[in-house]
């Protein structure tokens, strides 16, 4: 009988990992941040604990969106009052805060649970190249176990 791999407190190392966004496509760009999120690139993952890393995304104006994807894709959200429904395209958030676009496309391939929730808050997304997570001596994505850049 196999019995589900449960890795202890001690067991489960955080590193810091940066991720430079500039250039990259934003569904691939994200697919690649929530893998190191979820700890799906070490030996010690489990599906049901969060043994992921933190990462710091930089660069985020300088994302790529492929197609009519700017014009098409939409944010919607409802203030709960009526006539609260507000819209905005893909372009636009783009332009106004390029941080939301990244965060947002990350935390929809999340598990969408407490984990989930959990997993998002070590992800850190700047628009420049400018961070203030130096003290944690973050390491380029690269060096993280194999993943590419």
């Amino acid at each position: 009988m196999s019995r589900t791999y449960t890795p202890k407190a001690s067991e489960i190392e955080r590193r810091w990992l940066v991720v430079d966004a500039d250039g990259q496509t934003l569904g691939r760009l994200a697919t690649r941040v929530a893998r190191l999120l979820s700890g799906k690139h070490k030996p010690t993952y489990a599906t049901h604990i969060d043994v992921g890393d933190h990462v710091i995304v930089i660069n985020a104006r300088k994302i790529k969106v492929t197609g009519a994807k700017l014009e098409t894709i939409t944010y919607a959200r409802h203030s709960g009052y009526p006539g609260g429904f507000r819209e905005e395209k893909l372009g636009h958030l783009l332009e106004r805060r390029p941080e939301e676009v990244v965060r947002r496309a990350v935390k929809g391939m999340l598990p969408h649970t407490r984990l989930g929730t959990q997993q998002l808050r070590k992800l850190k997304v700047y628009a420049d190249k400018d961070h203030p997570h130096e003290a944690q001596q973050p390491e380029p994505e690269t060096a993280a176990g194999g993943t590419r850049s």
